[in-house]
Parts: structure tokens; C-alpha cells; sequence
């Protein structure tokens, strides 16, 4: 037995087994060759489906005849398994399954485990992945975020495949794929860097990229017909979307092409996050889960209806076996094969504990420096236990996983449930605890007043590497849609203003720093704040506005200097963030703190930084011997001060010695 499936047995849910549901008795497989095991010589196939009593294996050329080309019969296999070993060379083949339990045959489905598909994922296809490696892929190796490799080091940009460079403007030649996030050198015609090089001069560590596995809302036998989603609608977990490669009806063309995309990226200096979905699929009834094991994949609710604490029609059961042998194979696999460098998972707080930490657990034994956070709530109730899952709440029980930090989301912009409602940012002096409660990545700290936090009345976190620091994200309205809604008498001067300050916070703050794509350039999503399918005129980057927008990115740009420059904003432990960041007597609707970088041996040993969320100048109180950081200038150091500055609305200065 594996010592990853001995951690799996050892933290099964334990009981009698005659008050043990029907699902905790099926057999459990030990085995790591799930799926397809391929060679010239033959093709061997196993899939697990305790309660079947026939399966069948069906073979066909290509995707789009109807008559199997040769179909076989499996047979029974240990824990509850089914097999066959196919003679001959079966490579480009397509293959699905079927099987029988009681009187009912099962529609032909892929096994979960499959790696390759053809068009739309309705059939997997036998592939030597060995062939599917770009030219120096076995050469690849991810380079180092700092030089102890810590999540509180990264600095993450997410961005979705499509939205960064499928403008006609980001010169990008193959916009909207794989290929394309790869190129390097693109320009618009302005000759300002674009894609994957303007991403690399702002200064970003990590690449968030939304959902590349294989999803099942965009028709891939339509290229060329407009089509847009995020990709949160899970079809085959371990294959590569087809709709982001050049050619979707070849197997191995995807496969290629995103190796090749994360080599470019790696190459580059940059790393990759990927985006996953295991909460729930898209398809319900006829996923390829439910159709080999009928239920058992899935929570229900007391009517054995299928519970549904994703809001996408059911939730997963990381809690069985089963299941929490496919969640962590999966992983692995995308780690091993595809060099992934992270992972953030959606909706984790429907995920068990013990799950994630298994994950977590197996993924930093091969690689310490992979980093992995998710969302720490659900979208409806789950009956399994909050004490059990990844909530936010239960962070400080996770082994080396993040929690995004809404406190300091809503606490900076207002709401995301409410378009209208401001943040600090915008003027509501109301919200400045919370963002202070986000200032120390959610730990304790005895100057924070936890009856003014909006969501969180006491610190949830024990570390900073717990909690990632941002303002927006892919949900709901961007930063720049948001503050023109919530502050509709605003300038747009102030509004810019409003922006930067709130970028100022989030890189200023311990945890992990996050920013959404475009966020650089005010990106709009013309009012329309869930676009999960609102298409490329909404969602895409505008890269035509870079050359009005370089004040703003020059400003992040430093900001994320100076950050990754200075271990004053990136403390480790939540006794250094208690002990030497001290919050400071200011105005209403401004924060000021000192931090002690001296204490976390920063060649500036006294930070003073302060927040202004008024539209009013304010007149600050600096200490004598600083200097000033010139945020967005050329020069990054400034004339001594002693004395008082004018600090303009919706500003920030940073002050060091």
C-alpha cells in the first residue's frame, strides 16, 4: 500500500458498520493506474464502480462516428474495480465506458481519470502522453519568487486566458489561447509591452489563471463562433480546455500547447497558479462520476436530493475516499505533468479539512514552494459540518493554505453584495477598522477593535501566509466599475486617486498580495459585474488605453518594487506583525501606522505610511529623520522631513528611515 492511500485510510470517517451510510461500505481501490495505461503493445483500462454488475469499453476511431469500432467487455478487478488490457496500438482512439447496475445500462461516458479528450470531452482518447512534451519541456524548471520561496513573497495577478489578449490591439498572434499568454515581445501599436511582457515589467511573481481544465460551456467544434466563459463548470478534471488550443480535435495539440505556454511563462521569471473547481461539476445526473457510481460522488440532503452548497445544482464529497483520492491524484498529476507552481481552489470551504491537508500535505513534500489558497466559503448551506471544512474560520487548522481576506476586500471598496455601499476608499470612514484588521492579514493585534470589523469579530488567522490580501477579483465589479457606482459624484481624477489607494493598502499589507487583470488600467467591465459569460467586449483588456494609463502603472509597478524589496512588508510570523506594526492617533478617515523594520532585518527600520479615505487634504504629523517614497515618481527616495505634510484626498504616503 502507497503511503498517500495509507493517509487517505487514516483519516476516513470511522463508525459501526451497521450505522455506516451505504456509500462508506463500497470497497476502496489502492491502486494508482486508474484510467488508461498506454503502450504500443496494448492499452490497459480500469475504472471504479463498486455496485455494476457488467462493464463495457468502447473504441472509437475519432469523434464523430457513431458505431463503435470495437467494443469489450471489463472484468471485475479489486475494490470494487474494473479492467481489461486491449492488444495492438490503440493511439488516437477514442474510448468511453458503460456499465450495468441492476437492470439499467449507463450512457457511454470517459472515466474521471481520463488526461486526453477529443471535441467537447464526450469521449477520451488514448494518447503516450510522452509525446505530447513541447521541445526542452523536460528541461523546465519554475524559478524561484525569492530567495526562500515564501507565499508571503508572491506577488499573484489573476487573469482569465481570453480577457489578456484577445483585444486586436495586444498584438498577441494566437489571442485567446494557450499559445498566445506564451508570447513574448507583443506590443500594441503604441509599442507599449502587452501580455505576458507587460505583466513581467510590472513585477508580478505569480499567474493566477482562471479554469484551464476542460469545461464544458463553450462548444469546441465552433472555433470560430464568439463564445466567452470563466470555465467554473467542470467536465474532465485531468485534460486541457480545447477551446484555448488551435486545434480542439486534436488530443494532443492542447496538451502541447499549454506546456509550451508555462514553459514561456517559467522562462520568463514568472510562475503559474491554476484555478480549480472540485467543489462541484457541471454536469449532475450524467457526469462521468455519477454514471459509473451512481450517488456516491455527491453530498444529498436528507431527501436524498443532491445538496447544493456550490449554487451550481450539487457539491462533491471531498469527505469520501473516493473522491479524496481523486481530488488528490488530480492535483498531483497537474503538478507532476504540467509543472503548475499553485493552486487556488473555488469554494473550498465546501471541501473537508482533512482533505486539504492531505492535498497540502502531499503537494509540499514534493514541492515546498507551491503555493495554495481558496475561497474559504460557500454559496449555500452544505450538510457537512462547518467544523469540518475549509472554512475561513478554520484557516489556523489547514497545513500551509491561504483564505482570501473579504474583511479587507469590502473593508477597502464597500460590499461586494451591495453595488452601492463604499469602502474606506471611497469616503466611509465606517470601514477603517476592517481595513486595519486586513493591514495585519487578519492575526491578532491588541489596537484592533474587532467589534468595528465588518465580517470577522475576531482574527481568524495565526499567520500571515493564511490570509490573501486584495480588493478585487474576478467576481462582481472591478475595482474601477465598483467606485464609479459607490461614489457616482466622484471626479474622475478622485476616482483614479481612490484606485491607487486602494492598491497602496493592499501591497502595503502583510499576507498575500493579489490583484486582478487590468487593475493597472482601470479595467471596466462596462458596469456588468458577473460576466461569466458576458464575452470578450466586455471582459477583455483594452490595451489601446495603456499609453493614458502609464502614470497608474508606473505606480504599481514600484509599489511591488518596493514591496518585494523590503521583508517589513512581509513579515512571517503573527508575533512580529503584533509586535512592530503600531497603529498611530489620526484623523477620521485616516489610518497611520508605524512598523519596526529594523525587528525583520529591513534596511529601512522605520516605515510610517498613511491612508487618506477622505476627499480632503488632511495635515499629517510625520516623525523627524524620514524620508519620503515618491510612489509613481521616477525616483524612489525624497528629501528629508521633519515636521507636517499635506496629505491630498484619497492619498497614501510612506515615509522610512
Amino acid at each position: 500500500m502507497n503511503l498517500l492511500f495509507a493517509a487517505i485510510l487514516a483519516i476516513r470517517l470511522t463508525a459501526p458498520v451497521d450505522t455506516l451510510p451505504a456509500y462508506d461500505r463500497y470497497p476502496v481501490y489502492a491502486g494508482a493506474d486508474l484510467g488508461l495505461r498506454y503502450s504500443p503493445a496494448a492499452s490497459v483500462f480500469r475504472i471504479w464502480s463498486p455496485t455494476a454488475q457488467e462493464a463495457r469499453l468502447s473504441l472509437y476511431p475519432n469523434d464523430s462516428v457513431t458505431v463503435a469500432g470495437k467494443v469489450v467487455e471489463l472484468t471485475r478487478g479489486a475494490g470494487g474495480t474494473w479492467l481489461v488490457s486491449v492488444p495492438g496500438d490503440w493511439k488516437g482512439w477514442r474510448y468511453v465506458f458503460r456499465v450495468r447496475i441492476g437492470d439499467a445500462w449507463s450512457r457511454e461516458t470517459p472515466d474521471p481519470y481520463a488526461r486526453a479528450a477529443g471535441v467537447n470531452g464526450k469521449r477520451a482518447v488514448v494518447l503516450d502522453l510522452r509525446q505530447t512534451d513541447p521541445p526542452g519541456w523536460k528541461q523546465d524548471k519554475s524559478p524561484a519568487f525569492s530567495a526562500a520561496n515564501r507565499p508571503t513573497d508572491a506577488v499573484i495577478y489573476e487573469l482569465h486566458l481570453r480577457d489578456i489578449d484577445v483585444d486586436s490591439g495586444s498584438g498577441v498572434r494566437y489571442r485567446g489561447k494557450f499559445a498566445g499568454l506564451g508570447e513574448w515581445g507583443t506590443r500594441n501599436s503604441d509599442g507599449l509591452a502587452t501580455g505576458l511582457s507587460h505583466l513581467k515589467e510590472l513585477g508580478v511573481t505569480h499567474l493566477h489563471v482562471l479554469p484551464f481544465f476542460d469545461f464544458n460551456s463553450v462548444d469546441e467544434s465552433r472555433p470560430d463562433s464568439p463564445q466567452y466563459n470563466w470555465g467554473y463548470d467542470p467536465l474532465n478534471y485531468n485534460v486541457p480546455e480545447g477551446s484555448y488550443s488551435s486545434d480542439a480535435g486534436d488530443a494532443a495539440v492542447r496538451i502541447r500547447e499549454l506546456k509550451g505556454m508555462i514553459a514561456s511563462i517559467h522562462q520568463h521569471g514568472l510562475r503559474v497558479i491554476m484555478d480549480v473547481v472540485y467543489n462541484h461539476t457541471a454536469l449532475t445526473g450524467s457526469s462521468c462520476f455519477n454514471e459509473l457510481v451512481p450517488g456516491y460522488y455527491y453530498r444529498h440532503n436528507p431527501d436524498n436530493s443532491f445538496s447544493n452548497a456550490t449554487a451550481c445544482g450539487n457539491e462533491t464529497a471531498s469527505d469520501r475516499p473516493m473522491f479524496r483520492k481523486f481530488m488528490l491524484e488530480s492535483v498531483l498529476y497537474w503538478l507532476a505533468a504540467y509543472h503548475i507552481d499553485g493552486f487556488r481552489f473555488d469554494l473550498m470551504g465546501v471541501h473537508d479539512i482533512a482533505t486539504m491537508n492531505l492535498i497540502s500535505d502531499s503537494v509540499h513534500r514534493l514541492r515546498p514552494d507551491v503555493v495554495l489558497y481558496g475561497e474559504g466559503w460557500t454559496a449555500g448551506q452544505s450538510p457537512l459540518p462547518d467544523s469540518v471544512r475549509a472554512l475561513k474560520k478554520n484557516v489556523a487548522r489547514l497545513h500551509g493554505i491561504a483564505v482570501f481576506g473579504d474583511d479587507l476586500r469590502d473593508g477597502i471598496k464597500g460590499s461586494v453584495f451591495d453595488a452601492h455601499d463604499k469602502g474606506f476608499v471611497a469616503g466611509n470612514l465606517g470601514d477603517a477598522e476592517s481595513v486595519k484588521f486586513g493591514i495585519v492579514a487578519a492575526c491578532p493585534h491588541p489596537q484592533i477593535d474587532y467589534s468595528k470589523v465588518n465580517y470577522s469579530k475576531a482574527p481568524f488567522a495565526t499567520a500571515p501566509s493564511q490570509v490573501i490580501a486584495y480588493c478585487e477579483c474576478h467576481d462582481n465589479n472591478t475595482l474601477w466599475d465598483k467606485l464609479g457606482v459607490s461614489a457616482p459624484g466622484a471626479s474622475a481624477a478622485d476616482r483614479e486617486n481612490m484606485q491607487l489607494l486602494a492598491l497602496t493598502i493592499v501591497l502595503t499589507s502583510q499576507g498575500i498580495p493579489f490583484l486582478y487583470e487590468g487593475t493597472e488600467l482601470l479595467h471596466t467591465k462596462r458596469g456588468i459585474d458577473n460576466s461569466y459569460n458576458a464575452g470578450d467586449s466586455i471582459n477583455e483588456i483594452r490595451w489601446g488605453v495603456e499609453k493614458e494609463r502609464l502614470r497608474e502603472v508606473a505606480y504599481l509597478a514600484l509599489l511591488i518594487r518596493m514591496r518585494q524589496a523590503h521583508p517589513a512588508f512581509r513579515m512571517t510570523t503573527a508575533a512580529q506583525i503584533a509586535a512592530n506594526i503600531h497603529f498611530e492617533a489620526a484623523p477620521e478617515g485616516c489610518i497611520i501606522y508605524m512598523i519596526n523594520g529594523a525587528a525583520v532585518k529591513d534596511s529601512w527600520s522605520k516605515i510610517w505610511i498613511a491612508f487618506n479615505g477622505t476627499g480632503l487634504t488632511q495635515k499629517l504629523t510625520v516623525p523627524p529623520g524620514l524620508h519620503a517614497f515618491q510612489v509613481g515618481a521616477v525616483s524612489e527616495s525624497g528629501p528629508s522631513v521633519d515636521g507636517s505634510v499635506d496629505l491630498p484626498g484619497y492619498g497614501a504616503a510612506i515615509y522610512y528611515r
